[in-house]
């Protein structure tokens, strides 16, 4: 099946991928939930990631993020990370990715315009609207930090639960799912929505379909073709010399 797959990946003008938790568990990411130990057990999840859980207790929050962004600084891309980062490089314009991952791990790996559905934890903006006195490059030190002039806290660029995809982000994804001659689905269940739509959307549309996953994943029925693998052991040798 894998010589098939390359094939269609040959064949492929425009393909899209989408990522998962799996393809950073590999490279040593803890999932949300993971990272919930020690001191942080005690915490509920809604608690650490609804915008109500961070006005309510504003540092413990920011300090679980800061946390979880120190947990990443000792990780590095994997193999799967590195395939799709050199395909889109030797292949301009043939690959978007799309990814559910926060950790920032594929642009890391030299991937460009990565789709980040469910926003990037590196990232800050501000809790509410900015006024003219918000600057993020001037905000106040601090657990969170802040806004010196009016108080308005920074929050991590992440969407929490309950709130809704970077509109521009989403739409740009489902256009290439519209678009694109193959989906490859990497490391994930297909259980969160709207991202999992995406395979369904791209089927619809016309595209085949390939779900890469070490174990049965809720797209299984949507697939055209399974690889039963890691993203780190199966990529490169889809990906390689096509």
């Amino acid at each position: 099946m894998l010589d098939t797959v390359k094939a269609w990946v040959r064949q492929a003008r425009h393909i899209a991928v989408l990522t998962g938790a799996g393809v950073s568990a590999e490279s040593g990411v803890p999932t949300f939930r993971e990272a919930q130990t020690g001191y942080w057990a005690q915490f509920r999840s809604e608690d650490m990631a609804t915008e109500a859980g961070f006005r309510a207790h504003p540092r413990r929050v920011w300090d679980w993020y800061q946390h979880r962004r120190d947990l990443l600084a000792g990780v590095q891309p994997n193999a799967g990370h590195v395939a799709l980062a050199q395909f889109q490089q030797q292949h301009a314009g043939r690959l978007t990715l799309i990814t559910q991952n926060v950790d920032g791990l594929h642009q890391r790996a030299g991937s460009s315009g990565v789709l980040c559905m469910h926003g990037d934890i590196l990232a800050e903006r501000w809790l509410d609207a900015p006024r003219n006195c918000c600057h993020i490059d001037h905000a106040v030190a601090g657990h969170p930090p802040h806004c010196d002039h009016c108080g308005n806290l920074v929050r991590p660029g992440v969407v929490w639960f309950g709130e809704p995809l970077p509109h521009a982000t989403l739409e740009a994804a489902q256009k290439a799912a519209r678009a694109c001659d193959l989906m490859l689905v990497v490391g994930t269940a297909g259980a969160v929505y709207p991202a999992a739509g995406l395979a369904q959307l791209a089927r619809e549309a016309g595209a085949r379909v390939v779900i890469v996953n070490p174990a049965a994943s809720a797209l299984d029925d949507v697939a055209h073709a399974l690889l039963c693998g890691t993203a780190a052991s199966v990529l490169p040798a889809l990906l390689a010399a096509t």
